[in-house]
């Protein structure tokens, strides 16, 4: 398939397979690794940094005028015809799974264009699976074309999301979400890697994902692997622009727009009534813990 490939998608995957050749050496003796911690809960380690630096001298061996955005090293512009063409990567999406020995994470390569996700690359080195897309030639899992799921009922879908882990996420907030999408759906599932949630929503592993405080290096690839494959990505108001908001939702488009009714209410740019209505149903929640299951109850009128 390499031959009918964009050639910089062709480069990406070069670089997605040198980082995960580095990734599964250091799983194979995993407690030796140095850890550091960037903040509670979120952590860095020397995988990710050398990942990295090998994807950064692949992408810019190649192509040494584009810009770079990557997690762990921050942005670089590009210079004169290259100025335009950014690299947004995750080195290894799901550390703390990485660190714990939990085989599900990734390497995550996107190429934005002016405005536009053009190449994406997701590779997971555990399982030596390569998902793929380049905007308008559809979405790839190794050599097989892939679409989303054709499921129309939200009851019978099983999604995927990702809890807050940060101090100052809002975890509140994601509890009463949750709350609301649990029991309308089959199974809901938190894999700790959003860039693979979002491949296999492309794949119809899944029928869809959302979650909050999510970086343009978590979604950017993840989001044209899903739209390449015939599904939707945006906030959680359905709105197209995500990439930078913190908040991502995905599906194909009949389970979207059923995932918006749910999820609207919740995002930054709800109107000002369904934010009201969140803040009192936290209040009722918190109430209702405080009083306890065997508060007793109101005598009757």
């Amino acid at each position: 398939m390499s031959s009918t490939l964009h050639p910089m998608l062709n480069v990406a995957i070069k670089a997605a397979r040198t980082a995960g050749t580095l990734i599964n050496r250091a799983a194979l003796d995993v407690e030796s690794v140095r850890v550091s911690v960037k903040q509670t809960n979120d952590f860095v380690t020397e995988v990710d940094q050398a990942a990295e630096a090998a994807i950064i001298d692949t992408l810019l061996t190649a192509y040494p005028d584009h810009g770079i955005w990557a997690e762990e090293s921050g942005q670089r512009p590009g210079k004169h015809g290259g100025a335009d063409h950014v690299w947004i990567i995750d080195p290894l999406d799901g550390t703390t799974n990485f660190i714990h020995g939990f085989p599900v994470y990734c390497v995550s390569i996107a190429l934005m264009v002016g405005n536009r996700l053009e190449q994406a690359v997701v590779y997971d080195p555990s399982r030596n699976d390569l998902f793929c897309a380049t905007r308008g030639r559809g979405a790839y899992l190794n050599d097989r074309r892939i679409r989303v799921a054709k499921r129309t009922t939200l009851r019978d879908c099983l999604l995927s999301t990702g809890f807050p882990f940060r101090p100052g996420d809002a975890f509140q907030t994601y509890l009463q979400l949750f709350g609301d999408v649990m029991p309308r759906v089959a199974g809901l599932r938190r894999p700790g890697s959003a860039a693979l949630d979002l491949a296999y929503v492309a794949a119809g592993f899944s029928d869809g994902f959302f979650e909050m405080g999510l970086s343009p290096w978590d979604v950017a690839a993840g989001a044209l692997l899903v739209t390449e494959a015939g599904g939707l990505v945006g906030n959680f108001t359905g709105e197209s622009d995500f990439l930078e908001q913190k908040e991502c939702l995905a599906a194909n488009p009949k389970i979207y727009g059923q995932l918006i009714g749910l999820t609207g209410k919740y995002s930054k740019f709800a109107s000002a009534g369904d934010k009201a209505a969140v803040r009192q149903a936290r209040k009722n929640a918190a109430a209702e813990r405080a009083n306890g299951p065997d508060a007793a109850e109101e005598p009757a009128a």
